[in-house]
């Protein structure tokens, strides 16, 4: 039986192992798990009125997000893991009627975006009682995931099925035809490695004579306890400029998220975050202090970027003994999932499907040997 590793036990990786055929494969998941994005995160599973100019990354989130069917079914998620709630797009009212225009050409090749619906001020807010009386765009599909409750249920469902998981820092090298990874509790030998840490990848592949470009990217976000009992019906909303707002259950309500590039590392969570994003909120808000004075917290992760934000994911060519994934950025939660489920794809068959989903791989991966 072939044995496989996985380093970097985040979205892709966790969704990769639970995908892989354990009749093949004896499986070892190695995760630090510092500073992890995904288990920081909740996002907004909404990725079709992007106005980003690379085609490949938007065909990459709209198969992602038209995924989470399957996931759920697969994986039988609970609606505070995933639920499809519907997306509520705050802009300037002269934006809404050309963002509804955006939607309906979209929704033909993809029609899980579901009804699309202008919205009188009172609908917004009758929809969600957080938001003020204003126009808004409301979509039907667009969902939202809450990165860590999903983490821990493949968690579960891996020691189910008997795959172990050691959290550990991982050290990997290259024996003959085999990979060596050393951690605390000793080295092991394996066939093919998956590595999948998120910005990471730099300093676990730099030994091996591969330069990549990848950096980190600092992200917080805040969580609000409140008493509503009602959140889990809300939809999401993303609000106009750097907020998005996701009501979860038992009136748990996320506001997020940052991008700081400087900090890319530090997971100390700040004032200066808070307050951002909770003046960004601020004017979309019918009782913006009512919210704001409710307990809460800051969650902190580190995201990983590439030069042009767009993630790689596959063999290395020459050595495909080797997989790789990084640089999903703020779309990790839309798209982490699919890339897993795509590697597993490619392990479990031999079938390669990834490569209309982004540019070649030595466009981030170069080899200085």
């Amino acid at each position: 039986m072939e044995k496989i590793a996985i380093i970097g036990g985040g979205i892709i990786g966790m969704t990769l192992a639970n995908y892989l055929d354990t009749t093949k494969f004896e499986i070892v998941l190695y995760d630090h798990g510092v500073g992890q994005a995904t288990k920081a995160s909740a996002g907004i599973i909404s990725p079709w009125l992007s106005k980003r100019r690379n085609k490949k990354w938007y065909h990459l989130a709209k198969d992602g997000a038209a995924f989470f069917p399957k996931l759920v079914q697969d994986f039988s998620l609970g609606q505070s893991i995933y639920a499809q709630s519907g997306t509520i797009i705050l802009r300037k009212t002269e934006q809404l009627a050309e963002l509804a225009d955006l939607a309906e050409e979209r929704k033909k090749e993809a029609p899980e975006i579901g009804k699309i619906r202008l919205l009188k001020p009172e609908e917004t807010s009758a929809l969600l009682p957080l938001l003020k009386r204003m126009p808004a765009l409301y979509i039907s599909g667009g969902g939202k995931l809450d990165g860590k409750t999903f983490l821990n249920e493949l968690s579960k469902r891996l020691t189910h099925k008997g795959i172990k998981q050691l959290h550990e820092k991982a050290h990997l090298k290259r024996a003959q035809d085999d990979w060596v990874i050393e951690s605390e509790s000793g080295k092991q030998n394996f066939d093919r490695v998956i590595l999948s840490p998120g910005p990471a990848l730099k300093a676990l592949l730099a030994p091996l004579g591969y330069q990549t470009d990848i950096r980190p990217q600092k992200g917080q976000l805040v969580v609000f306890d409140t008493a509503s009992s009602q959140s889990q019906d809300w939809p999401v909303a993303m609000l106009d400029g750097e907020a998005d707002l996701i009501p979860f259950t038992d009136g748990k309500i996320l506001l997020g998220a940052t991008h700081e590039n400087t900090d890319g590392w530090d997971l100390t969570p700040t004032e200066e975050a808070y307050r951002q994003l909770s003046e960004n909120a601020a004017s979309f808000l019918e009782e913006p202090q009512k919210l704001f004075a409710q307990s809460h917290h800051l969650q902190v992760g580190t995201r990983a970027h590439t030069s042009d934000f767009a993630p790689f994911f596959g063999p290395l060519p020459d050595d495909p003994g080797l997989l790789v994934a990084s640089g999903l950025g703020s779309s990790g939660l839309t798209t982490g999932p699919f890339i897993g489920y795509l590697l597993a794809m490619y392990l479990n068959t031999g079938s390669w499907q990834g490569a209309d989903y982004q540019k070649e791989i030595h466009t981030y991966i170069k080899n200085n040997q």
